[in-house]
């Protein structure tokens, strides 16, 4: 099962994890590894403090680009699970921006899984940062943090 969602308004990871969980074909006893990746929005960047940040996406073509991202990395590791859900719009310091998690029956290939997702969304996902300053100003972040 995989399951990618976006999320315009604040959301909990955890409980995220929980509803996918909860979901009829999902069956905690098949799994013996769960790989979970959590990132939230720091108050720094390239020297400068951030106050807020607006990620902005095109509906559709992202949702599309991220199932396309997820079955390629299912290809070369093939687990039983996939939990993609990830922010967009306003968002501030500490709030969640996604949660990347994986299930399969041992913990290699669920940490593989996961970080290849992560890297894949870091690098190919198409969404934008438009951050503002502490003093005011704006700009856009025109390259990714190295992981």
């Amino acid at each position: 099962m995989i399951q990618i969602k976006l999320h315009p308004q604040a959301f909990d990871p955890l409980a995220s994890l929980q509803a996918f969980q909860n979901q009829a074909p999902f069956r905690a006893a098949s799994y013996g590894a769960n790989a979970i990746f959590i990132g939230t929005m720091r108050d720094f960047n390239e020297g400068d403090e951030v106050v807020a940040m607006h990620l902005e996406h095109y509906a559709g073509m992202t949702e599309r680009q991220l199932h396309d991202l997820t079955q390629q990395v299912v290809e070369q590791y093939p687990v039983d699970h996939v939990l993609i859900e990830h922010r967009v719009g306003d968002i501030v310091p500490a709030d969640p921006i996604v949660v990347v998690a994986v299930w399969s029956a041992h913990r290699k290939l669920a940490f593989a899984a996961c970080r290849e997702l992560m890297e894949a969304l870091k690098r190919d996902a198409p969404f934008w940062k438009h951050e503002v300053l502490a003093d005011g100003s704006k700009r856009w972040v025109e390259h990714n943090t190295a992981g």
